[in-house]
């Protein structure tokens, strides 16, 4: 079983679509271990988002997930980190697919909807950043 970080991002918490995004997650076969609401501060944002640090989107990236709640989930299952991303869709929703989460839900490159892990290292420390070892279950 491999797991993944979810954050659904605040303009969809904003819009009431949250509830849409997670039965999208269940119905994929994926199982939430692990969720809850938050809202970052910019500095926190900054350090969730490192390895963007110094590229022209950082400042605005970071400033747009401080600007409101986010929900955080843990996803698990049987390559989850790769189902996730299919199912998110690509980064930019005029060219994802039909049917992902960001060709249905997106509005621009940065208010896509949601974001997921890239790799288990990633998730690692994303899942790491938001939840402790009491808050996971299996």
């Amino acid at each position: 079983m491999e797991r993944t970080l979810g954050i659904i991002k605040p303009e969809i918490v904003e819009r009431a679509l949250v509830g849409k995004i997670i039965s999208r997650v269940e119905e994929s076969g994926l199982k939430i271990v692990a969720m809850k609401m938050v809202r970052l501060t910019k500095r926190q944002a900054e350090e969730f988002y490192h390895v963007h640090r110094g590229k022209f989107f950082f400042d605005e990236l970071t400033t747009y997930m401080s600007g409101g709640p986010v929900v955080v989930m843990v996803l698990e299952g049987e390559e989850a980190i790769s189902r996730w991303r299919a199912l998110m869709g690509a980064t930019d929703p005029a060219r994802a697919q039909e049917g992902t989460i960001r060709k249905d839900f997106g509005t621009d490159i940065q208010r896509n909807a949601v974001h997921g892990s890239d790799s288990p290292e990633s998730a690692a420390f994303e899942i790491g950043f938001f939840f402790s070892g009491l808050e996971l279950h299996a």
